[in-house]
């Protein structure tokens, strides 16, 4: 109990001595950003000395139809999770002509089974107090099947969750019902414009990749058919790429060999899914803008393709990221909405997969101050890759990156998450208990790195959402504009 609340109270301080920190913004180009208005007393107890930690070791096992286990046992409340990665099954892998076949797929799963109709699976569900699902979104390698729920009926929902990933009956009319259910979706998407500028800078950084769908096509909707989906799943939901997680409250020895009796009518097939070819960067600077008519805001996205989960440069590239966009402290947040007024919220993140993802900031701001918020967007970009962070700020920065994870181990699902992500990109088996240290150890020179390497202002493909007859002219600043219709047509005037 002592050292528990040890770890607690160091978790505690860490916490507290980020959010107490004061967080200086200073401008580039342009007049200073003044420092933040909160005051902030900076008197929490802060703790200096490195968090250690040491993760709870998943047991892993093979079952003899190649399926990997990982079982994380914590038996402090009555409950499991359980997470299974299909390997194989994602969109990534969908034909030209089939967009969303995966996700329809797995959207089915809860449809009915062989045993079960629609009605009957979800009351068998509910009865049992567990929650079942799956689903596989745009650019995934894998469909992820989820469920959770109390461990005294564990073998009750578990069988129930078993059933559906190996028997679902893919019926005709449950089908026509999701079709009909995401058509309506399909045009009620065309008036939202956060997924318009997904759609368009997707499209803009990963061009004819897989990746670059967000969204199912009316035509393949049409063109997804029962013997479509039973040809996916057939062929696609094999065990030898697939990864069974499970975390809570179970004995991962009898477990073990209770799956290996159940799974064993899940058969080994001849999938050797391949990796379509790596999106490239960009190599200049694009603009693309969807003409939204009398909209009052301007929902703004840049980036370019960075780098994939097993890129040397991800640590760094996680403290970057956290500098400059990555929380309510950052320079973006700080600056633009704090500082500026121009948005409620502004940030960055990147993806990194099996593939290289994108680096990329963003935010929806008011028409009026679309160019002040370019201005700034450019200006912070161009601070973090031109002058070295302060080592206090890079501190602050790093001790949150800590803390967050730290706190998030609280969770046996989240300590399962990270033994999966270890397993699926290999990384060493001592990787996630190092973590604090590894990122304690990213220096200012290497955030100016990968800031100089990956943010390049040239390069940058830049999105935008808004009314073109209000904001193309402070776009054209930028580069070319190409217009968009809400349809994701070109209008070929260029002009709305």
């Amino acid at each position: 109990m002592a050292r528990f609340f040890s770890v607690f109270y160091t978790i505690f301080c860490f916490t507290l001595g980020v959010l107490a920190a004061p967080v200086t913004v200073r401008g580039q180009e342009s007049a200073a950003t003044p420092p933040s208005k909160v005051e902030r007393k900076n008197r929490a107890p802060v703790a200096r000395d490195l968090l250690k930690l040491t993760l709870p070791k998943a047991v892993e096992a093979k079952l003899k139809n190649g399926l990997t286990v990982l079982i994380v046992e914590d038996r402090r409340a009555p409950f499991v999770s359980v997470q299974l990665h299909v390997g194989g099954a994602g969109g990534l892998f969908e034909p030209a002509g089939l967009t969303g076949v995966a996700g329809i797929t797995a959207q089915m799963l809860r449809e009915g089974t062989k045993s079960k109709n629609s009605i009957q699976l979800a009351e068998a569900i509910e009865r049992l107090g567990a929650s079942i699902g799956a689903s596989s979104s745009f650019g995934s390698s894998d469909t992820v099947l989820s469920a959770s729920g109390l461990s005294d009926n564990f073998d009750d929902w578990m069988a129930l969750a078993f059933e559906m990933l190996l028997q679902p009956s893919f019926a005709a009319d449950e089908l026509e019902k999701l079709k009909q259910r995401l058509r309506v979706q399909l045009r009620e998407q065309r008036g939202n414009a956060n997924f318009l500028l997904s759609e368009r800078f997707n499209r803009a950084v990963y061009g004819d990749h897989p990746a670059a769908n967000v969204s199912v096509s009316a035509e393949s909707l049409d063109r997804l058919s029962q013997d479509a989906l039973r040809q996916w799943h057939r062929e696609r939901y094999a065990p030898q790429y697939s990864i069974l997680g499970i975390a809570g409250d179970v004995r991962a020895k009898d477990l073990i060999a209770k799956l290996e009796k159940r799974l064993a009518g899940w058969k080994k097939t001849e999938l050797k899914p391949a990796l379509p070819r790596h999106p490239q960067p960009a190599g200049g600077r694009k603009v693309f803008l969807v003409h939204r008519p009398n909209s009052v805001q301007t929902a703004v996205s840049l980036g370019n393709i960075a780098i994939d989960r097993r890129s040397a440069d991800y640590l760094p590239m996680v403290v970057m990221n956290d500098v400059i966009g990555g929380g309510a402290s950052s320079r973006l947040f700080l600056n633009l909405r704090e500082e500026k007024g121009y948005t409620y919220g502004v940030y960055s993140d990147f993806t990194a997969l099996r593939y290289p993802g994108p680096w990329r900031a963003g935010g929806n701001m008011r028409s009026e101050v679309t160019e002040g918020a370019m201005t700034e967007f450019f200006n912070e970009i161009r601070r973090i890759r031109d002058e070295p962070v302060p080592a206090k700020e890079l501190e602050e920065s790093k001790r949150s990156i800590v803390a967050g994870f730290a706190l998030s181990l609280e969770q046996p699902s989240r300590a399962l998450s990270f033994a999966i992500t270890r397993k699926i990109y290999g990384l060493p088996a001592d990787y996630w208990d190092s973590y604090p240290a590894k990122i304690a150890a990213v220096t200012v020179a290497d955030v100016q790195r990968v800031a100089r390497k990956y943010l390049d202002p040239d390069k940058l493909q830049i999105a935008a959402v808004g009314d073109a007859g209000k904001i193309t002219a402070v776009l054209e600043k930028y580069g070319a504009v190409e217009v968009y219709d809400s349809n994701g047509a070109v209008m070929t005037s260029g002009k709305p």
